[in-house]
């Protein structure tokens, strides 16, 4: 890889690591999605920086390209990120019906009050 491209790459991989804090301190962004991002841009540097990183790992697991590795890590991540979410949307649903029996219920005794 050219040097000027390894440079551009780390400068718009530390530009989403930047950009992750920053959203976390806008608490635009969870904590824990921090940790997850940072490891991710982390590791996206070191591989970048690291020579025959990647061809190493992929070697040493037995694919035999490292682009099909990073392609398989891609899913890995992808299904970790969906399978996050559908527990929180799990969650959410949960206090969502909470909600409405309440709300229900405070209307049914606000017009039983009110038929008083």
């Amino acid at each position: 890889m050219q040097a000027i491209l390894k440079y551009v790459l780390a400068a718009i991989m530390l530009l989403y690591i930047f950009f992750i804090f920053k959203a976390v301190k806008r608490r635009n962004m969870k904590m824990s999605y921090l940790v997850f991002w940072s490891i991710t841009g982390i590791g996206l540097l070191c591989a970048l920086f690291i020579p025959d990183l990647v061809e190493s790992v992929s070697n040493f697991i037995g694919i035999q390209t490292p682009v099909n590795m990073l392609f398989m890590f891609a899913i890995f991540v992808i299904l970790y990120i969906i399978y996050n979410f559908m527990i929180l949307i799990s969650k959410l649903e949960k206090r969502n019906t909470l909600l409405i029996q309440e709300i229900s219920l405070l209307k049914k005794r606000v017009e039983d009050i009110e038929k008083k």
